[in-house]
């Protein structure tokens, strides 16, 4: 398995933007100890121009990640801290009259930025949510019958507590499917808890962090990414991964084609990210369980959709 914090080679992509990619990397890596994996796929999933759902128990280093993230990554970012009482117009923006020419002026919300940070998004109602997620899937937002494009990139990292369920609107599945990824973080190991102890304050860390990128390195990488070559025996691989999932008499239903595809580009994203041109078998199973368990649904409450993914990436075979 390669490193997921192996050197990010230049000749994979623009030297100068694959060099900054990888100033990003460590630079986050810096900040959220421990957790090179994780932050490998929040990287792939920007660079697949997806979105990424990062659900853990509090106080783990969801929002940290998030807020690095956002940080290297150069471009405009806005912060949306999801309530109860939040309305679909705090976050996609209003039409202001303007009685001086009598004519209606947008007022751009939040949702205009390159990384938008929705903490704790099941805490806003459902309406509130799905205004979000039609601007993740659309790519654009529309108000009083006027259609406005977000910017390109735009990359939206939503957190969630997955056991407060509380005051809380959990997510209905097809709405999960508009994240690319789903990850989690987990408690640090006994090191990198120590180094927490011992380093400055998590918050001075991200003030303190650099911005490697800006919106044209990241959209030279996005497009770098789709042009990473994906070999007939990779796809035949993928392929029977999906069609496991379609079916195992654990789960309800399996994965469909859009999932088929986000599979291909994340693979690629992931790729691209350890310095090749070229997908191999171990970037698709890296990428499948983030990918495949929040869109799979099991049939009996005693099973993990977690245990179910990784029995069928162990039994079916790389071809």
């Amino acid at each position: 398995m390669t490193d997921p914090a192996a050197r990010i080679d230049p000749a994979a992509a623009d030297g100068s933007a694959a060099e900054r990619l990888q100033r990003a990397v460590d630079a986050v890596n810096g900040v959220v100890l421990g957790k090179p994996e994780a932050v490998h796929l929040a990287f792939s999933a920007l660079l697949a121009g997806g979105h990424l759902l990062i659900e853990d128990l509090p106080g783990v280093g969801k929002t940290t990640l998030a807020q690095a993230m956002a940080i290297v990554t150069g471009g405009s970012w806005q912060r949306i801290q999801f309530t109860s009482d939040l309305l679909p117009a705090d976050i996609l923006g209003v039409s202001i009259w303007r009685r001086a020419d009598e004519t209606f002026e947008f007022r751009p919300g939040p949702v205009f930025a390159n990384v938008v940070l929705a903490d704790e998004i099941n805490r806003a109602t459902p309406r509130t949510q799905s205004a979000l997620l039609e601007a993740m899937a659309e790519r654009q937002v529309s108000v009083d019958g006027s259609t406005h494009p977000l910017p390109r990139p735009f990359f939206v990292i939503a957190t969630q507590n997955p056991l407060d369920l509380v005051g809380t609107y959990p997510l209905p599945d097809s709405q999960l499917d508009r994240f690319l990824l789903r990850i989690g973080l987990g408690y640090p190991d006994r090191a990198e808890e120590r180094r927490l102890l011992r380093e400055p304050d998590r918050r001075d860390l991200l003030e303190a962090l650099p911005t490697c990128l800006d919106d044209s390195d990241v959209r030279c990488l996005m497009d770098r990414a789709r042009d990473v070559h994906l070999s007939e025996p990779v796809v035949d691989y993928l392929q029977a991964l999906i069609q496991a999932t379609r079916e195992h008499p654990s789960l309800r239903a399996g994965l469909s084609p859009r999932a088929t595809l986000a599979l291909a580009a994340t693979a690629r994203a992931h790729a691209l990210l350890d310095g090749r041109d070229h997908v191999l078998p171990d970037d698709v199973k890296r990428v499948f369980p983030a990918l495949a368990t929040h869109r799979v649904q099991v049939r009996a409450e005693s099973e993990a959709p977690a245990d179910v993914i990784a029995r069928i990436l162990e039994r079916t075979p790389i071809s």
